[in-house]
């Protein structure tokens, strides 16, 4: 393997997942601690590789987008703000010439970015390899155009605020040869179920524009407390976001200056202390179907921002550890084909064997 010292981190990284995940596929026996250690040799190398100058040509999937977004997409472990400085710089330049943060491109444009050395931390991915091999299976559609993937409870969508791997990312190296992967939409770290994943800039513009126009509709299962009433099928308190000392984010209900919101409810069965609901998100607010379970007092089971900590405690007793929200089911227009599709996720077996230690109720 002393080929891999002559190559940069990213394509050791994406070698080494692909020979995990090829081996797993073919059912071989994978040394995983070996992988790991060679992994982290590797890591180790001193890359001695001098940076050069890149040229990209801009084509029609990318056209229209703001060059700022583009170069952190393409520009993979580029800080934001180094991004910034280079375009203010004129270190990157569009046709020869300086160009703003905010310009849209135009097909054919091209990008010069002068030389940069990132330094780049791959240790969280090389311990997320078990991880990025088990989302394949997780995996409720695919094509050409989108990727519809059950996501795990307690994987963020992507890196950031504090966290370097999220699931765009494994998903990025479980398709390496995938020339675009971008979140549709988002789900919370600890919400589980339907999240729709764009591989071609067209196919997101697309499903944006039918978010906009919500013909886009998301169904979540729920367990709540107490008994929910069966006449309560819509709650539409406003909900505003607040950032407490601490440096925690909080949703509040404020009918005066918070955001209008709505979210319909259904019973779908009733148990002894919970029930378990449907619920609708008309809008998309952050934390929206938790804040609205709770103003109604039947908080989510086991929610440790807005959750009631003897109920919490009862699920815990049930053996639930895990937020019991589940986006179940998404249905779209798919881009390219109009056929409407409808894509549902099965409840994660942890949800399933909570409902079962529940006894039900009339």
């Amino acid at each position: 393997m002393r080929f891999l010292r002559f190559l940069n981190n990213k394509s050791r990284n994406l070698f080494i997942i692909s020979l995990f995940i090829r081996k797993r596929q073919l059912n071989k026996d994978v040394n995983y601690s070996d992988l790991i250690k060679n992994y982290d040799k590797l890591r180790t190398m001193n890359d001695t590789t001098k940076p050069q100058v890149r040229f990209i040509t801009v084509d029609n999937e990318d056209e229209g987008q703001r060059i700022d977004n583009y170069l952190l997409k393409t520009l993979k472990g580029v800080p934001k703000s180094m991004i910034y400085r280079l375009l203010r710089k004129g270190e990157i330049r569009v046709n020869k010439k300086r160009t703003k943060p905010d310009y849209k491109l135009v097909n054919e444009d091209i990008i010069r970015v002068a030389p940069i050395r990132v330094s780049e931390n791959t240790n969280e991915v090389s311990t997320k390899l078990s991880v990025v091999a088990n989302l394949e299976k997780q995996i409720l559609f695919e094509d050409d155009r989108l990727i519809v993937i059950n996501k795990p409870s307690g994987m963020a969508v992507h890196g950031g605020s504090g966290l370097s791997f999220g699931l765009i990312e494994a998903l990025r190296a479980l398709r390496p040869d995938a020339r675009m992967l971008e979140l549709v939409h988002r789900l919370d770290r600890d919400t589980s179920g339907c999240l729709v994943v764009a591989k071609k800039r067209s196919a997101l513009r697309n499903l944006h524009e039918q978010l906009r126009n919500k013909t886009v509709q998301k169904f979540y299962h729920a367990l709540v407390k107490g008994r929910w009433s069966a006449k309560l099928t819509k709650v539409s308190e406003s909900l505003k976001k607040n950032d407490l000392k601490s440096g925690e984010r909080v949703v509040v209900v404020d009918n005066i200056n918070g955001k209008e919101s709505e979210t319909r409810f259904r019973v779908l069965q009733h148990y002894q202390g919970a029930t378990l609901v449907r619920a609708f998100p008309v809008t998309g607010r952050t934390h929206q179907i938790r804040v609205h379970c709770q103003t109604k007092g039947h908080p989510i089971a086991c929610d440790a921002k807005y959750g009631h900590p003897d109920f919490t405690a009862h699920m815990n007793d049930l053996g639930l550890k895990r937020l019991f929200l589940h986006a179940a089911s998404i249905e779209f227009t798919h881009p390219l084909t109009e056929e409407r599709l409808k894509i549902e996720a099965p409840l994660d077996p942890s949800l399933e064997k909570c409902l079962k230690k529940l006894s039900k109720a009339q």
